[in-house]
């Protein structure tokens, strides 16, 4: 019964562990530069200087994206092809970022 309990113990200090690391500021600006990265591998040339994010050096995990509603496409594109390998909270995050950029592309539609 202790054994289970201490297995329990630490499965959920581990799982606590890596949802903490997913939104480490340093793991979040990792993940950006691998997105901006790709997204601008996948746009033609004249957008690639569109697609820029800039960390925020007092809000560590503020980062604003400076994109062009024409490379926008791009930007989604390298979220879902990195969401798979990104830890679960981190995914949580970008998710929650398509969702954001969904809607403000919506709101300028209008």
């Amino acid at each position: 019964m202790k054994e289970l309990t201490e297995a329990m113990l630490n499965k959920m200090s581990s799982d606590i562990t890596t949802l903490k690391e997913g939104l480490d500021p340093e793991n979040i600006a990792f993940w950006y530069k691998k997105v901006i990265a790709e997204a601008r591998e996948m746009a033609p040339p004249w957008l690639v200087d569109k697609i820029n994010v800039k960390q925020d050096p007092i809000l560590c995990l503020k980062f604003n994206l400076d994109i062009s509603k024409r490379a926008v496409r791009y930007l989604m594109m390298a979220i879902s092809d990195n969401l798979d390998e990104m830890p679960y909270s981190t995914k949580l995050y970008f998710l929650k970022v398509q969702e954001i950029v969904s809607q403000e592309m919506d709101k300028a539609l209008v």
